[in-house]
């Protein structure tokens, strides 16, 4: 899939859920959940065990599914995910040189930044998007609405804070997309390895989000 159509895909749904997990079956259970609640795109971040063997096994085995990877540190790193097949890469923190490296290879990067300075460095370095984290410790919504009233133009994913209570807020404020983590997955279940009530939990979690990223856009739109 190219980077343009991932991107579009991505900015069409307005989510993408973060995974971390504990183990290689566990991931690969909330990643299905996920999917069978009617969101086709997954970051699968480095902290899992194995990661970078699940996004290729991921790629592997369905194409619809849009695999990405997170917590990426540096270019190596990058370079080993997109190997294995993943389609976009994200970071918490801002690194040019794995920017550089995705875009010689042509895949979706979204760094992150906090400050204006480093989205507008992130952006210059040619982020596809710039991942705003942690969101929720500088205001939520408001500091995207704050950021995107001098950067109408650039593309910002806020990570951290994103909850049910807040996504449609921060939509509003102008997200282009929300990084969801741990709101979407029932820990508990996850605990006490209940993974029917959690492939339930997650699978009706993520019409949810679908149904307020769509409603609050249609709001958006209105206004």
């Amino acid at each position: 899939m190219e980077k343009s159509e991932v991107l579009k895909r991505i900015a069409r749904v307005g989510l993408v859920p973060v995974i971390r997990a504990e183990s290689r079956d566990e991931a690969i259970k909330i990643i299905d959940a996920i999917a069978a609640g009617g969101l086709p795109i997954v970051e699968v971040t480095m902290t899992v065990p194995g990661a970078i063997s699940i996004i290729e096994a991921l790629h592997n085995r369905d194409a619809s599914l849009v695999v990405g990877a997170g917590t990426v540190l540096d270019p190596e790193t990058a370079r080993a995910c997109i190997l294995a097949g993943a389609q976009f890469v994200v970071s918490p923190a801002l690194n040019l040189r794995t920017i550089e490296l995705c875009r010689r290879y042509g895949v979706a990067v979204m760094p992150g930044a906090l400050t204006p300075t480093e989205v507008v460095t992130a952006w210059e370095a040619g982020a596809d998007v710039v991942k705003v984290f942690p969101c929720g410790a500088l205001g939520g919504a408001s500091y995207i609405k704050a950021l995107k009233a001098p950067f109408p133009q650039i593309p910002l994913m806020p990570t951290g804070g994103v909850s049910m209570k807040t996504a449609a807020d921060f939509i509003k404020a102008g997200s282009m997309a929300l990084g969801v983590g741990s709101d979407l997955v029932d820990v508990n279940a996850i605990r006490e390895e209940d993974w029917n009530t959690l492939a339930t939990s997650v699978t009706v979690r993520a019409r949810e989000y679908v149904s307020i990223v769509a409603e609050a856009r249609s709001g958006r739109a209105r206004d």
